[in-house]
């Protein structure tokens, strides 16, 4: 087993605190967040926990295997995807067993370990060791012991979370570089310090719209018992501004853009699949994507049949595939999938909401000129498992519309003023190895600029970035007495207790009648382009 070593990059953004005054509304109007970086705000909210919410098991968290394994022969690649769904499923199934034995868990201190936590390290001990087999039966070299110390999981409670003030890493953030037209430049960010502005601490275990999960007792929130809780949101009228601007253009910057217009998935193409992470796999997110661009992603797709698939983009040359989690607003409504794999039954749950806007634009380095993507390349952006990862490639970014210059959150969802829409925005990595489409853990083979200069380190190349901004007109939740009404959430894996930090974003390069280069050419050109 071989870890990736390379440093991560450390963010510009300065963390985001409680501001005693509320900060003026700009415009109206749908704008691109003029930002570089992350916006990790801290939370220490500690004194608001009540001891009930101390001492409850909250979630399993087991250690992320894939993102160990850096160094995986081709051969071996699809086997181990496998392997690494199977470990995903085996959480699963761990986390509902969790969820619907609380009260075996108040008569008995020993229940979690002995019936959930100690049978789940057995089986994943079983399925490590078929990692192992998988790779050296190719050729390829593993730290079998290394390898085996990843099966032992740990329980984690309500305040270790990430809404808690739990693992952050040091702050550190692998990226998150984002960029567009600042629209005037309003740009208020400023080096600000605190530990404000996370209220609500983390109490009230509410039993969200009388929709818990049957016989669960004591539950971590939200409509399906997991979540989200009231310290999930802010009211971003009450914190301080913390975005501050792209690194400056250099004499051989592309600053051209190139935009893809490819609908908001009103057409509802969903599916609980990740061809990138689980390639034949059904239902291996665990949870439901929204896609656009490419119309026939599942995970048994592959190059040849991208390619000659359809698209919702007006580019009939982008065939690309554009896919993230849905989000979800728990008011007690159900959708189509309450009864299903990766929705209902996975603490997926709640009327989906489709973007009322959705902007996909590729934009150019400040530091020197960009090369064309290479076809089929993959890149995941953010990290689904950051409640218990910590935030290390987390790259969420929350916000509201008149806000997104100002506050850009991380670690929150927003309540945002009314007349004022939720933003969802995503910049992927932006720089490229040069060689490889993909890597065993889909990280190593792309890189985040540097956030100071902007550019690529390493023999890296820069690459057209890949911008997304999601807009959804949601009916701001309301916070009474600890506990969230109407609360709205994305999608994720059940034990990651759908925190706001768990957003995440994939793209699947696949262009044709040469438009890779027209992109790249436009962007180096300083020119806008659709």
């Amino acid at each position: 087993m071989v870890r990736n070593t390379r440093k991560r990059r450390t963010p510009l953004a300065t963390k985001a605190i409680a501001a005693s005054a509320a900060l003026a509304l700009g415009g109206g109007g749908l704008i691109w967040a003029n930002f570089y970086a992350s916006a990790h705000e801290s939370n220490n909210s500690g004194q608001n926990q009540t001891k009930a919410a101390a001492g409850q098991v909250a979630t399993i968290a087991c250690p992320d295997v894939q993102q160990k394994l850096t160094n995986v022969p081709d051969r071996a690649r699809q086997g181990v995807a496998t392997e690494l769904a199977n470990l995903d499923k085996q959480i699963t199934e761990a986390y509902a067993r969790l969820a619907s034995t609380r009260q075996a868990q108040t008569q008995d201190a020993g229940f979690v370990q002995n019936a959930i936590v100690g049978p789940l390290k057995e089986k994943r001990a079983a399925t490590l060791d078929r990692i192992r087999i998988d790779i050296q039966r190719v050729g390829g070299q593993v730290d079998a012991s290394g390898l085996g110390a990843l099966a032992a999981c740990t329980t984690q409670n309500a305040n270790q979370t990430n809404a808690g003030g739990g693992q952050n890493n040091n702050g550190q953030n692998n990226g998150g570089q984002q960029q567009g037209n600042n629209n005037g430049g309003q740009n208020n960010g400023g080096q600000q310090q605190g530990n404000g502005g996370q209220q609500q601490g983390n109490g009230g275990q509410q039993q969200g719209n009388g929709q818990a999960n049957p016989g669960a007792g004591q539950n971590i929130g939200g409509q399906a018992g997991n979540g989200p809780v009231a310290a999930d949101f802010v009211d971003i009228t009450k914190v301080a501004a913390n975005v501050q601007g792209k690194p400056r253009n250099g004499g051989q910057a592309s600053t051209g853009t190139f935009t893809t217009s490819c609908g908001v998935n009103a057409n509802k193409n969903h599916n609980t699949d990740n061809v990138i992470v689980a390639p034949g796999v059904t239902n291996g997110a665990h949870h439901l994507h929204d896609y656009v661009g490419n119309q026939k992603v599942d995970a048994f797709a592959n190059n040849n049949s991208l390619i000659a698939d359809q698209t919702s983009c007006q580019n009939q040359g982008d065939l690309s595939a554009y896919y993230w989690p849905v989000v979800r607003i728990q008011d007690g409504s159900q959708d189509f999938d309450q009864n299903k794999d990766g929705g209902g039954k996975e603490g997926n749950v709640g009327k989906i909401l489709t973007p009322v806007q959705a902007q996909i634009k590729y934009v150019g380095s400040p530091a020197g000129k960009v090369t064309a993507m290479p076809q089929f390349l993959r890149i995941i952006t953010g990290d689904a498992k950051t409640t218990t990862n910590g935030l290390a490639n987390a790259n969420a970014h929350w916000s509201c519309t008149g806000f997104e210059n100002k506050v850009q959150l991380t670690q929150q969802y927003p309540i945002c003023p009314q007349g004022s829409n939720v933003v969802r925005t995503f910049a992927f990595q932006s720089c490229w190895d040069g060689t490889n489409i993909d890597s065993a853990n889909h990280r190593t083979h792309v890189a985040f600029a540097d956030p100071a200069s902007g550019a690529c380190g390493n023999g890296f190349k820069a690459i057209p970035q890949l911008t997304m901004r999601l807009v959804y007109k949601i009916n701001p939740p309301a916070l009474q007495n600890g506990q969230v009404k109407n609360a709205y959430a994305v999608d994720g894996f059940p034990e990651q207790l759908h925190k706001s930090a768990t957003d995440h974003d994939d793209f699947i390069a696949v262009f044709k009648n040469n438009l890779a280069n027209k992109i790249a050419n436009c962007i180096n050109a300083g020119k806008q382009c659709q």
